[in-house]
C-alpha cells in the first residue's frame, strides 16, 4: 500500500478549504441576492408580504411563519444594516464545511423564531438579524468547545471588530428592533456548536 505524502495532504487540504470558501462565497452571495430579490417584491407591493409571512407572537397560525420571516425585511436600510455582517458570518461558518454550515444556520433559524414566538411582544417580526446573532455566537464559542487555537483566536478577533452587537441581545424598549430574535438566533448558535463539538472516547 501507498502511503501519501505529507506534500500530498497539505496540497488536498488547501484545495479543500478553497473548495469550501468558493461554496461559502456562492451560496452566501446568492442567499443575499434571494433577500434583495424577496425586498424588491415586497417594496413593489408596499410590503403586503409582511403581515402574511412575517412572524406573530403566540399565534398558533403563524408558527410556519417561524420559516419564513427571516426572508422579510421592514425596508432597504433594515436589509443594508444585515448585508454584511451576513457575509461575513455566514461565510466564516461555511469554511468548517457545509454540515456544520447547515447545522448552525437551522439552530439559529429555528432559535430565533422559536424565541420571537414565545416572548416577542406585539406586532409582526421581521429580518435576517437572528441569523446574524447565531452564526456570530457561534463562531465565538466553537473554538472552545472544539479546543482550537485558532478558531479561538479568530474568535477573539470577531470578539473585538463586532462584540457590541451583543447589546442586541439585551431587553430594549425600542420596539422596532427584536431583541428577542436576537437572543434566540444566539442561543441557537451556542447549541449548534455544542452538538457540533468533537465526541470524547471513552477507553476501557
Amino acid at each position: 500500500m501507498v502511503l501519501g505524502t505529507p506534500e500530498g495532504s497539505k496540497e488536498e487540504a488547501r484545495e479543500s478549504l478553497a473548495g469550501r470558501a468558493k461554496g461559502g462565497l456562492l451560496f452566501m452571495g446568492g442567499f443575499v441576492i434571494l433577500l434583495y430579490v424577496i425586498e424588491i417584491l415586497n417594496t413593489l407591493m408596499r410590503h403586503g408580504l409582511n403581515p402574511t409571512f412575517g412572524l406573530r407572537s403566540r399565534s398558533l397560525d403563524g408558527v410556519l411563519d417561524i420559516l419564513t420571516f427571516p426572508l422579510l425585511h421592514a425596508n432597504f436600510n433594515h436589509l443594508l444594516s444585515n448585508t454584511l455582517p451576513l457575509i461575513i458570518f455566514g461565510f466564516l461558518v461555511f469554511l468548517s464545511g457545509i454540515r456544520v454550515f447547515i447545522t448552525a444556520l437551522a439552530f439559529s433559524w429555528l432559535g430565533s423564531g422559536l424565541a420571537v414566538w414565545l416572548i416577542g411582544g406585539g406586532g409582526v417580526t421581521v429580518g435576517a438579524s437572528g441569523l446574524v446573532f447565531g452564526f456570530f455566537a457561534f463562531l465565538l464559542v466553537r473554538g472552545f468547545f472544539n479546543r482550537n487555537w485558532w478558531q479561538i483566536l479568530l474568535s477573539v478577533v470577531l470578539f473585538m471588530a463586532y462584540g457590541s452587537i451583543l447589546f442586541g441581545v439585551l431587553p430594549t424598549v425600542m420596539g422596532y428592533v427584536s431583541w428577542q430574535a436576537h437572543l434566540g438566533g444566539a442561543l441557537g448558535g451556542i447549541v449548534a456548536a455544542v452538538l457540533l463539538r468533537p465526541k470524547s472516547k471513552l477507553t476501557a
